[in-house]
């Protein structure tokens, strides 16, 4: 298998999502980019850079009414597309920044193992530092990793052999991220994850929802305010 469908939601932030889909095309890759629900001016910067740099732009709003964010939707389309043209999955979130060789990493790796359900890149922050969502990864040795534990999906391929055995038609439509339970489910189904320690990409958390990183930076206050309700449309 040659090809590889390459997905990346994005919601405003333009200039974060600008950064990460050059990184996509100049490393000689096709992008499909599902816009969800971004501003009416964010909307025309992104048709703009589509007609520039020669990607694919889906905005939801054609497709669906359901509110931001649309991950569900998202991952059932893209599930479609990939099925229909046995292909591989990856998807690059817009707060990440790929290397040249970033996604031939997940493509090889991908290729290495008929067992293999998924294969992510860990991140790091801008100064080399493993970050946020694999701190657990974070003294792990530079190699290609199984692990159990869950994979985000940052910068994260899932292989045809995955999308086959389980179809995200059967997501919970309640939640709003799938990263965590498809990776379990994929540990379940009797496929192997691959953390790629040596293959990092650029990880710049929340560049579309900034209020988030309170979450980190001081979580007691952001559960108290999500508690009273204060980001009870965000969360």
């Amino acid at each position: 298998m040659n090809n590889c469908h390459i997905i990346m939601p994005v919601k405003d932030a333009f200039q974060s999502a600008r950064q990460s889909i050059e990184a996509i095309v100049n490393s000689g890759f096709t992008l499909t980019v599902y816009n969800d629900f971004s501003t009416l001016e964010n909307t025309h910067l992104l048709e703009q850079l589509s007609q520039e740099l020669h990607f694919t732009l889906i905005n939801l709003s054609e497709l669906t009414t359901h509110p931001s964010p649309n991950y569900l939707f998202v991952l059932q389309h893209a599930q479609s597309t990939a099925l229909r043209d046995n292909t591989h999955l990856i998807i690059i979130e817009s707060d990440v920044i790929v290397r040249n060789d970033t996604i031939r990493a997940l493509i090889n790796a991908a290729e290495s193992g008929s067992d293999l359900g998924m294969v992510a890149a860990i991140t790091n922050d801008d100064d080399g530092q493993v970050n946020f969502p694999y701190l657990y990864a974070r003294k792990w040795k530079k190699e290609p990793t199984l692990t159990r534990k869950r994979l985000s999906f940052c910068c994260t391929l899932l292989t045809n052999r995955l999308l086959q055995a389980y179809s995200f038609q059967n997501l919970d439509p309640d939640r709003q991220w799938h990263d965590v339970y498809i990776s379990h489910k994929s540990l379940k189904l009797g496929f192997k994850n691959l953390l790629l320690c040596d293959s990092p990409a650029v990880h710049r958390p929340h560049q579309s929802r900034p209020w988030k990183l309170l979450k980190y930076t001081n979580p007691l206050k952001y559960y108290w305010l999500k508690i009273c309700g204060v980001w009870n449309d965000k969360c």
